[in-house]
This record gives structure tokens, sequence and C-alpha cells, in this order.
């Protein structure tokens, strides 16, 4: 039990923000992205550096809380919150350093990958991330790190070339290839089960235009979008990536009337070769088939990572369930078009991330990320703004998934994915899910860090966490 001598000996030390039920913030300060997950922490912890982090590790140790570690509040299952427990906020240690001479950026882990691209874009380069400029840099990158450079640059973990940490005992230390080499291998890719990572340090791209955006389809064109994409992406050059997905057209500016609200299949591109190259390699694209739209054209590489950001704004409801994908069989796709027929919301949709290209060229055992021999990141979300939809989106994503899982490789993307428990997350890690193991042992042997997609250790002396 805490006492009110030990919150406030604790609150003492602290140079950020201490935030307990009764005080006034404390609602907003509980809510993170999906608004499906409304959990009540003892309090939260806005961390203002990394004696704050280190500060509060050592209190929820000591004082046996759940603990959970929050950057952007984007992950999918809500495992930046925990109910009754500390949390631990990233959202003030937010800084970028870019160094142009050795094409490098430290981060701060509560920037947001929108300030990463800020901070890059002005050298005229870039660091792959994501599709939703809003998503925490510690989350994505610790995740894996999936989107529009996958195809050249690899992911964000094989970008990443240094992370500082605060462990489970309150020791900060740093991992990279030369320092703590089997921490920094659990980093690309094992979530948030080894500490807080205070810190990231990325290899940077000189890519700043690129050709790209979305370029949608009739519903009815659907069977013929995929059986063409499936062929195309396969073989593509490394400078082309697309992702393939089921929407329903938002009734906004800039898309015309006439599309508003229609439910159609599309692409959404990116190319980072010259732009008279993408004009090029583009028109046998655009020869496959007319599209409904065609958006597609130069733009800045922050401004496409932050085409959708408007359209998905924190506070919705989200259902999410992913897999890997090996083949995007005839069986499968025609499975893919009746639910996306039945998309029971503007907002639902399902998307397929490539991850063939320079991603795959990495081994399986490089990184703690282990589907390197995947095709695609097939994700499913049911989202709406309305809690009273709460059941359809959920209900529809579930039986999207169990139809189509039987076509898939196995284990899903850990930003994807939602609480499923201990074999999902095996099924996800695979061969490295025991090394990662010992991994934990050494670093978290009590599994303090424990509220994300969660690595158990084994050690039989450890005590157990409660």
């Amino acid at each position: 039990m805490l006492n009110e001598t030990s919150i406030q000996d604790f609150r003492a030390t602290l140079r950020g923000e201490l935030i307990e039920p009764q005080d006034q913030g404390y609602e907003d300060a509980r809510k993170v992205y999906n608004a499906m997950i409304s959990k009540r922490p003892r309090m939260i912890v806005r961390c203002a550096d990394v004696a704050d982090v280190i500060q509060s590790v050592n209190f929820a140790r000591e004082n046996k809380l759940l603990l959970s570690i929050r950057s952007g509040g984007h992950n999918a299952g809500g495992l930046g919150i925990c109910d009754d427990g500390l949390v631990i906020d990233l959202s003030l240690i937010k800084y970028t350093r870019v160094d142009p001479q050795a094409k490098t950026v430290m981060v701060g882990a509560g920037c947001v990958w929108g300030d990463i691209d800020h901070a890059t874009h002005a050298f005229g380069m870039a660091v792959p991330g994501g599709i939703i400029s809003t998503t925490g840099a510690g989350g994505l990158t610790l995740g894996g790190g999936l989107g529009y450079l996958s195809r050249k640059c690899g992911l964000s973990i094989d970008n990443l070339l240094s992370a500082d940490i605060v462990l489970a005992d309150g020791s900060f230390i740093t991992a990279n290839a030369n320092q703590n080499q089997d921490l920094f291998w659990a980093l690309k890719g094992g979530g948030g089960n080894f500490g807080v990572v205070t810190s990231f340090t990325f290899n940077l791209h000189p890519i700043a235009m690129i050709y790209g955006g979305p370029m949608l389809y009739e519903l009815s064109e659907s069977e013929a979008v995929m059986k063409w994409y499936r062929e195309l992406i396969k073989d593509a050059p490394d400078d082309l990536n697309g992702f393939f997905a089921f929407l329903t057209v938002p009734p906004v500016a800039p898309f015309p009337e006439h599309l508003h609200l229609k439910k159609m299949c599309g692409v959404v591109w990116s190319y980072t070769g010259s732009l008279e190259d993408g004009e090029e390699a583009f028109k046998p694209i655009r020869a496959f088939k007319t599209p409904a739209l065609d958006f597609v054209g130069p733009i800045p590489l922050p401004v496409l990572q932050s085409l959708f950001d408007g359209l998905l704004p924190t506070g919705l409801q989200w259902y999410w369930r992913a897999d890997f994908v090996n083949e995007l069989s005839d069986e499968a796709i025609a499975k893919h078009i009746t639910f996306a027929e039945a998309m029971p919301t503007p907002l639902s949709t399902m998307h397929m991330y490539p991850i063939n290209g320079a991603a795959s060229r990495i081994s399986n055992e490089a990184t703690a990320w282990n589907y390197r021999d995947a095709t695609w990141a097939m994700v499913i979300v049911g989202i709406d703004p309305d809690p009273s939809n709460k059941d359809i989106i959920t209900k529809w994503t579930k039986d999207y998934w169990e139809a189509l899982h039987p076509y898939s490789a196995g284990g899903a993307y850990v930003n994807f994915m939602m609480d499923e428990g201990e074999d999902r997350v095996k099924a996800t890690y695979g061969d490295n899910y025991d090394r990662l193991v010992t991994i934990k042992n050494k670093y978290d042997p009590n599994n303090l860090f424990r509220v994300n997609q969660n690595i158990k250790p084994s050690m039989k002396e450890a005590e157990t966490v409660k």
C-alpha cells in the first residue's frame, strides 16, 4: 500500500509532473489514441528527463507497482497505460539532433514521427518510419518500424544505431553494436520488454521528395487489382513501395464528391528514385487500369507520412487484428473481397504492407523481428468514433481475421497486435523467442516491464512481481 509520505517524497525527486486521479488534468492524461481502451492508473509521471525515468522505475519496483511506458500512446492494445499502476509518460523528453556530416539523428523518446520528419527533412534526409506522423518514435521503433521506406531502406530497427535505456534496476546504459550487444539485438523488434528507452540514434537516408500518393479503383475491380498488385510488388525495384488497402473514401476535400463514402480498393505508393524516373516507373502502373482517383505525383516525404493524420485523430474506437502473409492466393483474395464489401463503418479498413525489398535482405536471426521472409504485414482494423459501434467493428474484424488467418504465415507485427495471449507472442517471435527469454532473464528477471507483448522470463529464482 502506498502512503502519502512516500508519494510526496517521490514527487519531490521529479522535475516533471506527477498526476494522480484527484488532480486536474488526470482524465486527459490517461487517454490514449485508441478510445476503446480506458484504464485508470494510480499515477502518471510526465518525465522531464532521464533522471525522472530512473526515479520512476525505482519507485515502481520498490513499491511493487504495475508499470507501463508511453511514448506516443498509439499502441493498438493501449499498452502504454495500465490500471492501478504507474505510467511513465515520455512525451516531454522531446528533442532531435541531426548530424549532417555523420548522417545520423538522435531522437528523444517523447518524439512522435512527425518531429523526426520535421528535423531531418530540413537536411534533405529521412529515417524510415510508419504512415501516421503522430505515432510515437519509441513504440514504432521497438516494434520494428514498417512503413513507406521499408522496401528501400529497411525497417526503422534496421536503421537504429544506438539506444539509451533505463533498466529494471534503475541503471542507465547504452546499447549498440559495441556495447550491450545482446540487449541491442533484443531492442530491434522486442518491444518494451527490456527497459525504458530514453533516446534513439538513427542512420539517415538522402530522401526528401518522393513520387507517391494514393491511387484508387472501383471495389468491383478488386480481384483484378489484387492479382496484378501481388505480382508487381514481388518483383518491383526497391525504390517502389505501395501498400494495398480496402477503404471508404472520406467525405472531405480533396477527394471528389462523386467518390465520397464509396467503398474502394487502392494502393498508396511511394517511389524514392528521381522524380523523372518516377514518371517512367508509373507509366505501366497507369497503363494496367485507369484508376478512379490518381493522386500520385511529386510530394515531400513528411507530407505523405502525415497525409492521413487528420482522418485518424486521437479518440476513435479501434479494434485490430493482424498477420504476416507470404502468398496472396486466389482463394484468399475472394475472402478479402467478401469482407471488404461488408466494411461496417467509413473508417474501417484493411492494409497489406510489403516487407520484401531491403527489409527482406536481413536475416531473421539478425534482429528480434522474425518475419523477414514474409511478403506482407496485413492489418485489419475496425474503426469508428461512436462507442456504440464497438461490437460491430470488433465482430467484423475478428470474423475477417479468422477467415484469412489460415492463409497467413503465423505470427503478426507486434505493433498491430492487441492483447492476444502468450501463444501469439511466441508465434510472432518464432525461433527468436528463446533467445529473447534469455535476454529478458538477464535484464528484467522479475518482469517489471510486462505491460507489453510480453516475453516472460524463465528464471526460477526470480521473485514474482504481483
